[in-house]
């Protein structure tokens, strides 16, 4: 643990040091944390180091954020299955709070499984999410899934809870719903308004016509103009997180594709303007 926070310091640091705002913290700093056989207090012995990381996000005005595996979910059958799910949003919960930076990062997961009757699902993930502390559903975000849940259902979900909807371009168009999403876009950022923060946009590109779902290693400029169109139209300012095998090298890549655009101004490492 004390080594993995020492390297996510590092990639604050680097981070500021080429003026990137956004970054998603591993759900891995913590080994063990949620392990049934293994309960450890894994914040007071490192409540320097978490405050550490904290003071250095908050000072640099950075939007954090956390996405648990896939197992975390709220439509399964199974009470274990939610039960193991409220004790990993807690722990991701804990570690926000012992960085104290809940007012700038989200915990972001998926609907979850339809298992065969996505209206027999739905309706448990309300049924379960009530089991999820108040404090920690407030810091949660759903995002649409490339399978699943379209961008459609998924907003209907968090207009009903309360909760910000992350829109992932990509998976929107794996898995189109009955709307197109620029459509959606207005509803979409509206779930934001009392955060207080930008909402976040997940990009990401097909690695081949073939593999579709599967993201390349870095951002088709192509692939996603319709969406910087669409947000130029409505002149709606975001945060992309990019999902690419590249990592920061492809963020990178991309901001310079992006500002190469005739009205494009970069303001800095990580942010353009487009007037």
């Amino acid at each position: 643990t004390k080594t993995n926070l020492e390297n996510t310091r590092r990639i604050l640091y680097y981070n500021t040091a080429h003026e990137i705002q956004l970054y998603r913290l591993s759900s891995s700093i913590v080994p063990l944390a949620t392990h049934p056989e293994v309960k450890w207090d894994f914040i007071t012995p490192f409540k320097d180091e978490w405050k550490e990381l904290g003071d250095w996000i908050n000072n640099h005005q950075m939007r954090v954020s956390f996405h648990p595996n896939q197992f975390t979910l709220f439509t399964s059958s199974k009470p274990s299955i939610t039960e193991n799910s409220v004790k990993d949003m807690n722990y991701h919960y804990q570690m926000l709070e012992a960085m104290g930076v809940l007012s700038n990062a989200r915990i972001n997961i998926h609907v979850g499984g339809a298992y065969g009757d996505k209206d027999a699902a739905t309706k448990r993930f309300y049924e379960n999410i009530i089991s999820l502390p108040k404090l920690i559903k407030q810091q949660m975000t759903l995002e649409n899934d490339d399978k699943t849940y379209t961008t459609n259902e998924t907003l209907a979900i968090c207009q009903k809870e309360g909760i910000p909807l992350v829109f992932d371009y990509h998976h929107d168009q794996a898995n189109l719903g009955k709307q197109l999403f620029h459509e959606l876009l207005p509803a979409i950022f509206a779930t934001w308004e009392q955060t207080g923060i930008p909402p976040k946009i997940h990009i990401s590109s097909p690695k081949s016509e073939k593999a579709f779902r599967s993201h390349s290693d870095y951002v088709d400029l192509t692939f996603i103009t319709p969406l910087l169109l669409a947000l130029k139209e409505i002149n709606q300012d975001v945060d992309f997180m990019i999902e690419a095998k590249a990592k920061d090298q492809a963020m990178l890549t991309l901001i310079e594709d992006i500002s190469k655009i005739r009205g494009v101004k970069r303001v800095s490492g990580g942010m353009v303007v487009w007037k």
